[in-house]
This record gives structure tokens, sequence and C-alpha cells, in this order.
């Protein structure tokens, strides 16, 4: 996601001019600059009456802003839902963390029921990368980020005596068995696997050690490779044309810039995850381990997760009709095609840089507005999701480091003065005595004493913050 000029920021390459839509409008802006200078070098008037030009010209930026603006909209829509995601996921973390007993009646350790806490909180991390690969259509569970995140789930519908045909549907999303050898994966070997390109971080390196996987597992984070049709889309007609004659089958999914729109694109992986989280809690809930105030917050957060689940599929399944982008740009073209011929008479030869500036602003907002449409992809203007999932990822680990302590442990020491300004005594100090008595000795001790300290910390307060 570009927030700042990414031009002049870091090391130049060719490939951040894809931050902005000139290499996608180029070919459009020369054509009609052609135009325009063909009107101009010839002995002919080609002028034409100019009465329609402020009519539709005006009716043409109202739809090219309206389309520009339902675009940002589900940009919008896009951000939001992923702030859902981050918040549903750091409160369940607590929750589970923080109000599900360690200490419990049974047969289980201590030490097996935090691994427990700590395995599901894990699996909210896995909710949030299986999203993310699901938004950029990308298939299955064998990712470096997610498979050693759930690779321990259930695999079999029989349990561990299952056969291929009992696979859960978790696993189905490979034609190839998964086959598991007990040789971890060396750092070396999945630095060979990661394709990274520019990237600071490596999110792989803060997860299990996957085990040698067959399939292989994928790299998190797998842009397409900028071919020469992102900077000439003009070739693309004849990738088209040269298809056509080789009479080959066009690729299902189009591995440039932009993802296509072509077909619904659909994953269970969240929602499976979503299913075991609940059971889980619902589990907790028929052992007593949740108080019942605890549990509602708890379903809250789960169903807060499984409804952006389906907000972010209808963003990602829900493209502008293909009838109203065509009819927009045929009329766009229309407008710039016979612009030059209405201006030439007033404007002479500055016809040609008009025309140049015209096409490229009414172009480039069109043409942004396809950009920002569809923003779970690759692209620099796209929702950086790999920085989310990282958040969650931190945030995550951030809960599970709290020792949950008694407070009673770390309130009453030398460190901890409750009642600054008015009392700078410490919680040891005030602890020593039965009953508080405020430092002027003339009043009595006991809770209006306290009540005075109270009151007398506001005054100050309000005074000094107000200097």
């Amino acid at each position: 996601m570009v927030s700042a000029n990414p031009l002049f920021r870091g090391t130049w390459t060719a490939r951040k001019f894809q931050a902005t839509v000139i290499n996608d409008i180029w070919p459009e802006v020369l054509f009609f600059t052609l135009i325009a200078t063909m009107g101009e070098m010839t002995s002919h008037s080609l002028g034409i009456s100019n009465q329609l030009l402020t009519v539709l010209g005006t009716v043409l930026g109202l739809v090219i802003s309206f389309r520009t603006s339902s675009a940002y909209e589900r940009y919008q829509d896009g951000r939001k839902m992923w702030t859902n995601i981050i918040t549903a996921s750091r409160n369940l973390a607590q929750q589970f963390w923080i109000h599900i007993p360690v200490e419990r009646k049974g047969d289980s350790t201590s030490l097996q029921n935090v691994i427990e806490k700590k395995t599901m909180i894990n699996l909210i991390l896995a909710y949030a990368v299986a999203v993310k690969h699901f938004l950029r259509d990308e298939r299955g569970v064998y990712y470096e980020d997610l498979y050693p995140l759930i690779s321990f789930l259930p695999r079999y519908a029989n349990g561990t005596q299952g056969t291929e045909s009992d696979l859960l549907p978790l696993w189905q999303e490979s034609d190839e068995p998964i086959r598991q050898t007990t040789q971890p994966v060396t750092e070396m070997e999945r630095g060979s696997q990661s394709t990274h390109s520019a990237a600071t971080v490596d999110p792989e390196k803060g997860l299990a050690h996957a085990f040698d996987v067959n399939p292989p597992l994928k790299p998190a984070r797998n842009p397409p490779a900028t071919t020469l049709l992102d900077y000439i889309p003009l070739f693309r007609l004849f990738a088209w044309i040269a298809h056509v004659i080789t009479r080959r089958a066009h690729p299902k999914r189009y591995r440039g810039k932009k993802r296509r729109h072509d077909e619904y694109v659909e994953s269970q992986i969240p929602l499976e995850i979503i299913l075991i989280l609940s059971n889980y809690s619902a589990w907790c809930m028929r052992n007593g381990l949740l108080q019942p105030a605890i549990a509602t917050g708890v379903t809250g957060n789960l169903t807060s997760l499984q409804d952006t689940l389906s907000n972010l599929e209808r963003i990602c399944n829900t493209p502008l009709p293909f009838a109203y982008q065509a009819h927009l740009r045929m009329s766009l073209w229309l407008y710039l095609f016979f612009l030059p011929f209405q201006i030439y008479s007033a404007a002479k030869w500055i016809t040609i840089p008009g025309t140049a500036f015209a096409s490229f602003l009414l172009l480039g907002f069109l043409e942004i507005g396809q950009e920002i449409e569809n923003p779970f992809n690759y692209d620099l203007n796209d929702l950086d999701l790999d920085y989310f999932c990282l958040a969650i990822q931190r945030e995550l680990h951030l809960i599970t480091a709290h020792t949950m302590p008694n407070p009673s442990d770390f309130i009453f020491n030398e460190l901890n003065q409750p009642f600054a300004p008015a009392d700078r005594r410490s919680a040891k100090e005030l602890t020593s005595t039965t009953e508080y008595q405020v430092p002027d000795a003339n009043t009595a001790p006991g809770f209006a004493s306290l009540r005075r300290t109270m009151v007398k910390g506001w005054k100050d307060i309000d005074i000094l913050t107000r200097q």
C-alpha cells in the first residue's frame, strides 16, 4: 500500500512507476494525441461544431467521478474489514489467554493447559493468514506462513487410521496427497523457497519449522512476475491473437498485475478454522472454563470474524458489471476522439497539448477506479495484507507473553504512588498502617481523609494541565 511518494524514496526502479497509472494509460494518451496532431498537420479543415462539448463533458465527468468514488468506497470497506479482523483477533486472544484458567480439576497439567490455549491463539493467526491467501486467489493450505499453524489438525474423518478417501475438506485443496517426514526444513532451504522481492521482513522465520512436505510449501508472499505486458498494455492484444491462432487454451488465471474477475473465488479454509475455534469455545463452556459473560464475548468475536469474511468475499467477488465498464470506456474514447476536432477552430496548435492533457486526466481517473476496485492483490496501491497479518502475529505474541500475575504481587510495592500528586507516598508505605491519613496531621484518619486527598489531587491536576 503506497501512502507516500515512492518515486523518490529508496532505490529507484522502473517498477515504482506501477504505483501510478502512467504505464496503463500512456498508449491511449499517445493515440489521442496523434489524432490531434493529424488534425493540425492536414490542409483540410476538420473542425466540427462544439455545441455538445460542454454537455457531454460534464455528464462524462460526473460518471467517471462516480466510478472512481465507488471503487474507493470498496477500497475503504476492505480496510475497515481488516480492522475488524485485527480487533476481533486481539479480543479473542485476550479472552482465551486471560479468562480460561490454567489450574483446573482433572488429569491435565498446567503445562498442557497453557499449550492448549497457545495453540488456539495460533489458530486465530492462521485464520487471518488464510483470509489473506483467499483474497489473493491462492488456493490450498500449503504455504510457508499457513501450513505450520494448522498442520497438527485432524487430517482424516476416521482419525489417524483413515485413508485418502477420508480426507477432511481442509486437506482436499491439492490433487497431490501430502507425505511427511520427520526431517525439518533447514533455514537455507526455507530461504531458497522464498520469493520475496524487496522485502525487509521474512514472516516465516517467526513460525514453527515446517516438515518436509509434498507438495512443497509455497512462499507466503508470491506476487506475479512483472512482464512487458504490464508496461505496454497494447501487447495484450497481440498475445490474445497469438492464443487464438495457435488454438491454445487461455490461462485460467491471469498472472499479470491485476487479477481477473473471471470466476467466483471461494475458500472453506477460514470457515473451517472458525469451526475449530467455535468447537473449542463450546468445549470450554461445557466444562465450565468460561464464565457466561466472557462466553458471550467469545461468541461475538467469532461471529465478527465470520461476518467480516462474508463482507470481504462480497468485495472480492463483486466487480463492477462489465456492461457499465465497457460503455463508460467506449463513451470516453469517442469523446476524446472528437475532442480535437471540436476545439481546433479556437485553439489551433494548442489542440495537441490540450488533447493530451484531457486524455491523461480523464483516462487516469478511469484507470484509478479500476486499479483500486479489488484492493487485495500485490499491486503497489493495494492493501498491505502481509503487514496486517504480521501485526496480528506480533500482537498475539504480546498477549501470550503476559504472565497473568496476581494483582497483589505488583500493586503494593515502593514504586507505586497511587495518589500522586496529592500524596506521593508509595503503596507500601500507605498499607503499613490500618487506616489512611492525609499528610496533613490535623485531619483525622479514615475514608474522609482519603476523599480529601482525591479532591486535592483533582485540583492539582486541573491547575497543572491548564498552565
